[in-house]
């Protein structure tokens, strides 16, 4: 083995392509960089000389190639689409069979199962790689999700679960304090092996839709207090950093305290007032929801978020209604330290239900591709490095540790007691919310989908009447076996009175 070769190379120097690519370095690997730009190449390697690994100017995709050991390990950081088709395109006539492309970009799984496809016959190998924690995780820890062959991961197995995020393995805290030059040592690293082709990047995509449910359920818990209890900004601040000290442990809670304790540096108002009430999103939350739908699983607490950003992108209508649509006028009056306790519940059982949701998801989609995916792990690698990173997730690590094959997160003891305990609050929130006209679109999708889940018996029998009524759709006996069908003739005249 040739010293001076690189033991893995990156396409694609924009934030994330950077971060990743000291971090690589930081931790002992040599790394060849490429950009389609070649003076930003030059110049990133050239601010950056002292690296452990050490970094390698590539001017074209040639040297690039030549410049790493065999099989070449090549992470792509491009923008996700056809984007990363050409750069594949472009990169296959320089590489030798047994090769490893690694698209650590947000690509649709589905672009992912067919890419390994292609690849694989062409005797290529791809790891289709979650990349999640933004610009800070991508520099010093991410949470990474690999799917692909096992015989590529084996290959790039030793890199990704050093870069990784570390926790804490007996409490699943995460280990802080990394710096340039110096990352964590020890710990349990946040990286596994999720299954074969596209698994990977499906479960960063359910990472993402629950990521939105996330944020908007703290959206809400934040408009509701400055809405009902006219709370000010940095009084919030100081309750979510008190909501940071218990089960609500997490890094978007620890930031929104930070935001709402934010003076705006122009004006010197909370900063938190003078942002624009207008989101956007990226399409994973959407391919979470469609997705769900295409495979008949319920996660309405994440379409519910995605629907919230798009209704808070029609911002000239919402300006133009709130003048002539009506709502409750009456103001709150209960007891303010109750009720924000009560929202702090409400936030909680929300979460529950939305992450049961997600897994559910994944649940369903491990047979619709044949995949067999470990939710234990998964959770495991999502507690460092991520958005969603939480001392929650420990809880769910240790629910599919008691039952692996537990059919939902509600039915595991620990969550089923928790929602017990709290639901009563939540309630509370949702009809308070409902009263003085607040919208709460994931509080109340969570509620009306545990308050589901929990039902025997619905009412899509009337339904399925229905459905066979105009369109002769056929029907299920509760007196006859499951898959059995029937369908009743409906002319009014063959119509029978009920027995009494």
């Amino acid at each position: 083995m040739d010293d001076n070769l690189s033991e893995i190379g990156l396409i694609g120097l924009a934030v994330m392509g950077q971060n990743l690519a000291l971090n690589i370095a930081d931790h002992g690997f040599r790394i060849s960089v490429y950009n389609r730009t070649s003076s930003k190449t030059k110049a990133f390697v050239e601010s950056n000389p002292n690296t452990p690994g050490g970094l390698v100017d590539c001017e074209s995709l040639e040297d690039l190639v030549s410049s790493i050991q065999r099989p070449r390990k090549i992470i792509l950081l491009v923008q996700a689409g056809e984007a990363t088709d050409a750069v594949i395109n472009s990169l296959l006539p320089h590489l030798d069979k047994g090769d490893i492309i690694i698209d650590g970009g947000n690509a649709k799984w589905t672009d992912t199962i067919r890419r390994e496809k292609e690849l694989k016959g062409k005797g290529f190998h791809l790891i289709g790689s979650g990349v999640s924690g933004g610009e800070e995780g991508a520099r010093f820890g991410p949470s990474l999700m690999p799917g692909g062959d096992l015989e590529a991961w084996a290959t790039l197995e030793p890199i990704w679960q050093s870069i990784a995020a570390k926790v804490d393995p007996e409490n699943g805290k995460p280990l802080e304090g990394a710096e340039p030059g110096k990352p964590i040592e020890g710990g349990f690293p946040c990286s596994a092996y999720i299954g074969p082709n596209g698994a990977g990047h499906y479960v960063k995509m359910v990472h993402n839709g629950i990521e939105y449910g996330d944020m908007q359920m703290i959206c809400e818990a934040y408009d509701l207090m400055q809405r009902l209890l006219d709370l000010t900004p940095l009084e919030m601040g100081e309750i979510f950093n008190d909501w940071n000290k218990g089960s609500l442990d997490s890094f978007l809670i620890e930031i929104t305290a930070d935001i709402l304790k934010q003076a705006d540096p122009r004006t010197g108002k909370p900063f938190v007032d003078i942002v624009l009430d207008t989101a956007g999103q990226k399409g994973t939350g959407k391919w979470t929801s469609v997705n769900a739908l295409d495979m008949g699983v319920p996660a309405p607490t994440v379409s519910e978020a995605v629907f919230a950003r798009c209704l808070s992108a029609v911002k000239e209508e919402r300006v133009a209604a709130e003048s002539v649509l009506s709502g409750p006028e009456h103001s709150f009056s209960g007891d303010k330290v109750e009720f924000v306790k009560a929202i702090r519940d409400a936030l909680y059982c929300s979460k529950i239900c939305s992450y049961a949701q997600g897994f559910q998801l994944m649940r369903e989609a491990q047979n619709e591709y044949d995949w067999e995916l470990n939710f234990g792990e998964i959770s495991q690698i999502w507690r460092g490095g991520c958005i969603i990173r939480a001392a929650f997730l420990q809880k769910i690590t240790e629910a599919y540790e008691r039952d692996p094959s537990l059919a939902n997160l509600l039915l595991d003891p620990y969550f089923r007691d928790s929602i017990a305990a709290a639901q009563a609050n939540w309630r509370k929130v949702v009809a308070t919310a409902a009263e003085h006209g607040v919208p709460i679109p994931t509080f109340a999708s969570a509620l009306a989908y545990y308050d589901g889940y929990r039902c025997a018996r619905l009412p899509q029998n009337l339904l399925q009447a229905q459905r066979d009524y105009f369109g002769a759709h056929t029907y299920e006996r509760t007196d006859e076996e499951r898959g059995n069908f029937f369908h009743i003739d409906w002319p009014e005249s063959e119509r029978v009175e009920l027995a009494t």
